[in-house]
C-alpha cells in the first residue's frame, strides 16, 4: 500500500455527503488541473490574484510527494476531485512570495523555524492554500480539508499557517475565521495577511464538535427520517426475516413509501415486489437488506449505483472480504450503514412511525432513545421499557457497528427535540475519546445510561511487568464513564431499575435517605442496602421526629428508619412521606411496605397513600414492595405522575445511588485542563525519537534518558547521580549525602523492573565503607547484567504514593494514582482517569483511593502538599498526551509530605507509535 493510500480517511461535509480525504499523488495531476480549469473566471481571480492563472504549474506542484516540508491533501467524491489544500514550509526570499503560494484561495508567506538553544521551540510557519470546485462550495469542503491539513502540519512540528488573500475574498477569510483556531489579520491595501495558530484548545475542539454534530445529524436523516423504505430480501415464507421487517414497517404505520425487492415474486405480504432496486419507481432513502452474506456486497453495490442514501444490513456471517467490500461500497457512494448483524431500527415520531425491526413487539412512542450492539439485549430492553410504560423515541440495533455507532446516536438524540433519556449497550468503542466528549456534553442535557458489558476482561492484565499496566479495560471503561457522566450499570435489570427512577422522579440533592416502613425488619434491610450502595441513613432531628410522631399511629418509632407499625393507613402514610420529601434534612424517601392483615381487614391500603401525594414532591420517592412479582414497576399517582416500585431494597438502593451520583456530577461545573509551565515538548519528542532510532522495537530507557524525559515536564525528582563503578558510586555518595550523611544505592540493567523483589536496592548507607560494600554486593550477585548504579540521598519520611500511565491502543492514555511503595500491587488501592486530566479529574484521583485520608492529616499526621500532588498529575497527564510512544510510566514511590512531592523512582517504556488525533473528523 502506498503512502497516499495509507493516509486516506472518509468524513462528512455539512450537508451529510461523504468525501474521501487523502494525500495527493502523481496520478492526480489531471484531476487537479481539471479542478482549476473548471473554476469560473471570478473564482480564478480570487484564488490566483489574476485571471492569468498558472494552473499547470499549480497542478504540477500539488502532486509532487518528494518535496520536504510540503503536503497536499485532496477531497474526493465518487472518484471526482472536489477540493485541494496544501502547505509548504518555506522561508521568505527577498521579501517576495513564492509563486506556488498563489495556487488556491489564498496566497501565503511562510517562514521555517528551529528549536532555540534553551530547548523552547520557535514558531514554525507554513504557507497554506485552498481550492474548492465551484459546484462544491458552501458545503464545508475547505474547512474539512483545513482541519486535516492542520493535523498533518502539527505532526511535523509546524505551529502556524500564514496566508494572503484578497480583502474581497470573504469566503476564504470566513473559512479561517470560523475554524476555531486563533487567527490574526493584517490589511495591506487590497490584500489581507492571515496568521492561524495551530495549537488546538477547547474553543477549537468545540468548533470541531459542532461541525461534526451538524454533519452527522444530516447524514443520519435518511436512516431515521426516511421518506421511502425498500426491504431487500423480503421472502414469501412466514419465517423470513425480511418478510417480518416488511410486515413491521406496514403495521407500524410508516408515513412514507414502502417497496419490496424480490426477484421471483410479484408481491410480498401485500406489497408490490420489484426484481431489483434499480427497477423501483423511485430511489428509496434507506434499504433494509436481509439477504445471505454472500449476496450483501452485490446488493450494496446496486443500492449505491441507484443513489440509495443509507443501508440497514440485517444479514450476519460476513467474512473479512465481504465486510471490506460492504464498507468500501458504502464509503464510495456515501451511504450511512447500520449493522450488519443487527435487529433493525425504529423511529416512533408522528411524522415517521417507522418500525424496521423484526422484534416481537413494536416500540411505543416516548422519550427514551435506545442503541444496542446485541439484538437480544435490544429485545430485552424494548420489552422492559414497554412493561414500565416508558416509550421510545428511536431505537437502533448497531450490530457489528461498521459505521453508525453510539456516538452517532447520542448526537442524533441531542438534536431530535424528543429524547430525554439515552440507553446504550456497547460492547466496544471505535473512538472512546470522541465518545467521551460527546457523552460529556449530552449528559448535561439528559441522563445517559449504559450496561458496562465485558467485565470479564477484568481478570486479564494488560501486562504483568508493573502496576500501571495492570489497569484493565474494565478500569479504563469505568474511568471513561465516570468522567463523561455516563451512568454505568452492571446488568439489563439494573439499567431498567435506574431508567424507571430517572424517568419518573427528580434527582436527589444528596445521599441522605429517609426510610419509611410498616415492618421494622424490612426497614433494617433497606437501611443496610442503602449504606452498602454508598448512601447515608442519617438520624432525624428532634423537631422532625416530633412532627412525624404527630402523624403516625401509637407505638410508631420516628428514628431513621421510620417504623410506622402495621397500623399505618393511607392518609397517615401520605402525610408522612410528604413531610419527609419536603424537609431539607432529607434528599430522598424510600418507602418499604409489606402486606398486612390489618390493611386487608380495614381496606385502608398504605400503598394508595404512597401514590396520593398532595402535589409534585421536590425530592424522589421510591417504593419497595417485597410482594410485588415484577422486579420494578411504575405506579401511577393521582397527579398523573409515577412512583418506581421495586421488589427488593437492594435494587432500589442501587438505582438511587446512581441518581445521587448523577446529581453530584451535574452540580460540578465542567473542569478545565490547565497548562503547566515550563513544559519542553519539543525536547521530549527529540529524546523519544533518539531512543527509538537506537531501539526500533522500543523498550525501557536507562535512568539518564528517563530522568531527562521527566525533566522536560517538570516532574519533581530526588537528586541522583549515575555511577559506572565503585569509585564513581563513592564520589556520588559524598556529593549527594544529606545532613545525616545517608544515601541509597540502586542497581540498574535493562529490563530490571522490580528492584525490591530482586533485592537490588541498598538503603541507609551511612559511610564510604558501606557504599563500597553495597556496590560490591550488587556486582557479585548480578555480574555482567549490571550496567551501573543510581545513587540518591536517603529521602525524608513521607507518604509513599504511586502515579503512572498506561497507553491503551483504543482508549488512549490512562493516568493511575494511589498507594505506593512495595505494597502497591498487594493492596491495589488505585484510582484511574483518562487523560487529558481536568482539574476535577485530578481532584477525583487524589480523593478516590482508600488511602486518601492519609493525604489530609489522618489521625493527627501532617497533611501533604496538595498543590504539589495536583501539579505532578497534571504534568504526567500532559506527558502522556504529548507522547503517544509512552506506552507505560511508573512513578513509584512518589514521596508526599507537607513541604512538597518528590519522585524517588521512575520507569518508562517507549514503543514506536504514531500520534493520532482522536477528535479529527472522520468516519469509522
Amino acid at each position: 500500500m502506498t503512502q497516499v493510500e495509507e493516509a486516506q480517511v472518509h468524513a462528512l461535509l455539512t450537508d451529510g455527503t461523504t468525501v474521501r480525504i487523502r494525500r495527493a499523488g502523481p496520478g492526480d495531476r489531471d484531476e487537479v488541473l481539471r479542478l482549476y480549469e473548471e473554476m469560473s473566471p471570478e473564482n480564478l481571480r480570487l484564488r490566483f490574484f489574476s485571471v492569468a492563472a498558472p494552473t499547470r504549474q499549480a497542478a504540477d506542484r500539488a502532486v509532487r510527494t518528494d518535496r520536504a516540508g510540503y503536503r497536499a491533501l485532496v477531497a474526493e467524491h465518487d472518484g471526482r476531485l472536489v477540493g485541494l489544500a496544501e502547505y509548504e514550509v518555506e522561508p521568505r526570499v527577498g521579501g517576495t512570495r513564492p509563486d506556488a503560494a498563489a495556487a488556491a484561495g489564498a496566497r501565503a508567506d511562510g517562514a521555517s523555524g528551529a528549536h532555540g538553544s534553551d530547548g523552547v521551540p520557535e514558531r514554525v510557519a507554513a504557507e497554506v492554500a485552498l481550492a474548492v470546485a465551484d459546484d462544491w462550495q458552501h458545503r464545508g469542503v475547505a474547512t474539512l480539508l483545513l482541519e486535516h491539513l492542520a493535523d498533518a502540519a502539527r505532526s511535523e512540528g509546524i505551529t502556524e499557517f500564514t496566508a494572503r488573500a484578497l480583502a474581497e475574498n470573504h469566503r476564504v477569510l470566513r473559512v479561517f475565521r470560523d475554524l476555531g483556531l486563533r487567527v490574526s489579520r493584517r490589511f495591506d491595501g487590497p490584500e489581507v495577511d492571515c496568521r492561524v495558530e495551530l495549537t488546538p484548545d477547547e474553543t477549537y475542539l468545540s468548533a470541531v464538535d459542532t461541525r461534526g454534530r451538524l454533519a452527522d445529524v444530516v447524514s443520519m436523516r435518511p436512516l431515521l427520517k426516511p421518506r421511502s423504505v425498500a426491504v431487500i430480501g423480503a421472502g414469501r415464507k412466514p419465517g423470513s426475516v425480511g418478510r417480518a421487517v416488511l410486515l413491521a414497517v406496514r403495521a407500524g404505520g410508516f408515513t412514507g413509501q414502502v417497496f419490496a425487492v424480490h426477484p421471483g415474486a410479484a408481491s410480498v405480504a401485500g406489497v408490490r415486489a420489484y426484481p431489483s432496486v434499480g427497477e423501483l419507481p423511485q430511489v428509496p432513502d434507506v434499504a433494509v437488506v436481509a439477504v445471505p452474506a454472500a449476496a450483501v456486497a452485490d446488493v450494496a453495490q446496486t443500492c449505491g449505483r441507484a443513489g440509495v442514501a443509507a443501508l440497514v444490513v440485517l444479514s450476519s456471517g460476513l467474512d473479512a472480504g465481504q465486510a471490506r467490500s460492504l464498507l468500501g461500497t458504502c464509503r464510495r457512494y456515501g451511504m450511512r450503514l447500520v449493522g450488519p448483524n443487527c435487529l433493525g431500527l425504529a423511529n416512533t415520531e408522528d411524522g415517521v412511525r417507522l418500525d424496521a425491526t423484526f422484534a416481537a413487539e413494536r416500540p411505543g412512542p416516548g422519550t427514551a432513545g435506545v442503541a444496542v450492539q446485541s439484538g437480544g439485549v435490544g429485545i430485552a430492553l424494548l420489552d422492559g421499557l414497554a412493561r414500565l410504560g416508558i416509550g421510545v423515541s428511536s431505537f437502533v440495533s448497531l450490530g457489528d457497528k461498521y459505521d453508525v455507532s453510539g456516538n452517532d446516536m447520542l448526537q442524533w438524540w441531542e438534536s431530535d427535540d424528543r429524547t430525554g433519556l439515552a440507553l446504550l449497550h456497547l460492547e466496544s468503542f471505535g473512538n472512546p475519546r470522541a465518545f467521551s466528549r460527546t457523552a460529556r456534553r449530552v449528559a448535561r442535557t439528559m441522563p445517559v445510561l449504559t450496561v458496562d458489558a465485558g467485565r470479564s476482561e477484568a481478570g486479564r492484565r494488560a501486562a504483568a511487568s508493573h502496576t500501571a499496566a495492570a489497569a484493565t479495560r474494565t478500569v479504563t471503561r469505568q474511568a471513561l464513564f465516570t468522567q463523561a457522566g455516563v451512568t454505568a450499570t452492571r446488568s439489563i435489570g439494573e439499567l431498567l431499575d435506574t431508567a424507571a427512577l430517572f424517568h419518573s422522579q427528580p434527582l436527589p440533592t444528596g445521599p441522605r435517605v429517609a426510610i419509611v416502613s410498616n415492618a421494622g425488619g424490612a426497614g433494617v434491610l433497606a437501611a443496610d442496602a442503602c449504606v452498602e450502595a454508598g448512601l447515608t441513613v442519617p438520624p432525624l432531628g428532634p423537631g422532625l421526629v416530633d412532627e412525624l410522631l404527630a402523624l403516625l399511629p401509637e407505638g410508631a418509632c420516628a428514628a431513621n428508619p421510620v417504623d410506622t407499625t402495621a397500623a399505618i393507613g393511607e392518609e397517615g402514610l401520605r402525610d408522612c412521606v410528604d413531610l419527609l420529601a419536603r424537609h431539607g434534612a432529607i434528599d430522598a424517601v424510600l418507602v418499604v411496605l409489606v402486606p398486612t392483615a390489618v390493611a386487608a381487614a380495614t381496606g385502608d391500603d398504605p400503598v394508595r397513600g404512597l401514590t396520593a401525594s398532595s402535589g409534585p414532591l421536590p425530592r424522589p420517592v421510591l417504593a419497595v414492595l417485597p410482594a410485588q412479582a415484577a422486579r420494578v414497576e411504575l405506579l401511577g399517582t393521582r397527579e398523573g405522575g409515577t412512583v418506581p416500585a421495586y421488589a427488593d431494597a437492594e435494587e432500589a438502593a442501587h438505582a438511587l445511588a446512581h441518581a445521587a451520583a448523577r446529581a453530584r456530577w451535574l452540580d460540578r461545573p465542567p473542569g478545565t485542563v490547565p497548562e503547566p509551565d515550563g513544559i519542553e515538548t519539543a525536547r521530549a519528542r527529540a529524546l523519544v525519537a533518539g531512543f527509538l532510532d537506537a531501539h526500533p522495537e522500543g523498550g525501557w530507557p536507562d535512568p539518564r534518558t528517563t530522568a531527562a524525559l521527566a525533566g522536560c515536564y517538570g516532574i519533581p525528582q530526588i537528586p541522583w547521580e549515575w555511577a559506572r563503578d565503585e569509585d564513581e558510586a563513592v564520589a556520588a555518595a559524598q556529593r549527594l549525602a544529606g545532613p545525616d550523611g545517608r544515601v541509597v544505592v540502586k542497581a540498574y540493567w535493562p529490563g530490571l523492573l522490580h528492584k525490591s523483589e530482586q533485592k537490588a536496592v541498598h538503603l541507609d548507607l551511612q559511610n564510604t565503607a558501606q557504599v563500597r560494600a553495597a556496590h560490591r554486593d550488587l556486582v557479585s550477585r548480578f555480574g555482567n547484567l549490571l550496567t551501573g548504579v543510581v545513587v540518591q540521598p536517603l529521602a525524608e519520611r513521607g507518604t509513599e504514593l504511586f502515579a503512572g500511565v498506561t497507553q491503551d491502543e483504543v482508549f488512549g492514555p490512562l493516568v493511575v494514582f494511589g498507594l505506593g511503595g512495595t505494597a502497591t500491587d498487594l493492596l491495589a488501592d488505585h484510582a484511574a482517569r483518562l487523560a487529558p486530566l481536568t482539574d476535577r479529574d485530578v481532584h477525583d484521583l487524589i480523593t478516590s483511593p482508600r488511602c486518601s485520608p492519609l493525604l489530609f492529616g489522618y489521625a493527627g499526621s501532617p497533611a501533604v502538599d496538595p498543590r504539589g500532588l495536583e501539579q505532578l498529575l497534571h504534568r504526567l497527564s500532559r506527558m502522556a498526551c504529548d507522547l503517544p510512544q509512552l506506552a507505560e510510566a511508573d512513578l513509584n514511590p512518589v514521596l508526599a509530605g507537607p513541604r512538597g512531592v518528590t519522585t524517588l523512582d521512575i520507569r518508562v517504556r517507549l514503543v514506536p507509535r504514531r500520534s493520532h488525533d482522536p477528535y479529527l473528523r472522520r468516519l469509522r
